[in-house]
């Protein structure tokens, strides 16, 4: 299999590029094809700007998602952006290797999602009406193909469980899981999370690369978060609602969305 591994850590001796570096050997001794794009390494430009369309004309205002899409159509992405599409359209897996900096994804990866995500790639895909509403949330151009988080985080792991301050890691991570991966088609495997990482000592090192690469050996095996489908009835088209047809409504929040036995009231129409 093709798996495209992502990193973003400006230390080329971090424990995140270790880690990174340990997945890739494990995936490569399983015969898999790896691609590596350490963003830090090739000065990855970050932010959305003028310069990511050249064929918009200096007298033409900026928005975003129109200038996206105009250029995806005619080709006129720039060289850096078309490469790391053509890297995830090449990819059966994308694996994303980040430290957890202020409960986000730090800058770099972030801005190589807003870049590479062009309109017409990652989302605006599908036809949009009132009995649909695009193909996202577990359809688009990138189903088929599965994702999963490599990431460092400071904190204890109590610090992220159920009752602890800094919220729930899968809480934290939902927006990355849910948004960036699960929208444009992406089964999204449960992440693996290292905790406490700045008194990584050498035997929580080697605990935590053998964990690693047992996780590599399943990459393709491991059952994905269930995340609910937009067009799998349980939503409302257009208001994107969950239906309480389908889904208990007193259900709210994240957890709202991953389909669980207990949640789900019955098999039955979702009224619009």
């Amino acid at each position: 299999m093709k798996i495209l591994v992502v990193s973003a850590h400006p230390d080329p001796a971090s424990l995140t590029n270790a880690l990174r570096d340990v997945a890739v050997a494990e995936l490569q001794a399983d015969g898999h094809a790896v691609r590596v794009t350490d963003l830090y390494a090739i000065g990855w430009k970050s932010e959305v700007d003028r310069l990511d369309f050249p064929a918009l004309p200096a007298s033409a205002r900026l928005r975003v998602p129109a200038a996206s899409g105009e250029a995806f159509v005619t080709g006129s992405l720039t060289q850096d952006v078309v490469a790391a599409q053509e890297d995830l359209l090449w990819a059966d897996a994308l694996i994303l290797a980040f430290p957890l900096w202020w409960f986000s994804m730090p800058a770099i990866l972030k801005g190589w999602i807003d870049r590479v995500y062009a309109f017409g790639f990652a989302y605006g895909v599908g036809e949009h009406s009132e009995t649909r509403w695009g193909d996202r949330y577990g359809e688009g151009t990138l189903a088929g193909k599965r994702a999963m988080l490599i990431v460092t985080a400071g904190g204890w792991p109590s610090h992220y469980g159920p009752r602890g301050i800094n919220g729930p890691i899968d809480d934290l991570l939902f927006p990355i899981h849910h948004g960036m991966l699960f929208y444009p088609g992406y089964d999204v495997l449960p992440p693996f999370v290292l905790y406490r990482a700045d008194r990584t000592d050498a035997a929580t090192f080697d605990e935590t690369a053998t964990a690693l690469k047992g996780r590599m050996r399943t990459l393709f095996e491991t059952p994905p978060i269930p995340f609910r489908r937009q067009n799998g009835g349980d939503y409302t088209i257009p208001s994107m609602e969950l239906c309480p047809e389908r889904v208990r409504p007193d259900l709210t929040g994240f957890a709202a969305h991953i389909e669980r036995p207990d949640h789900n009231v019955r098999q039955v129409e979702c009224r619009s």
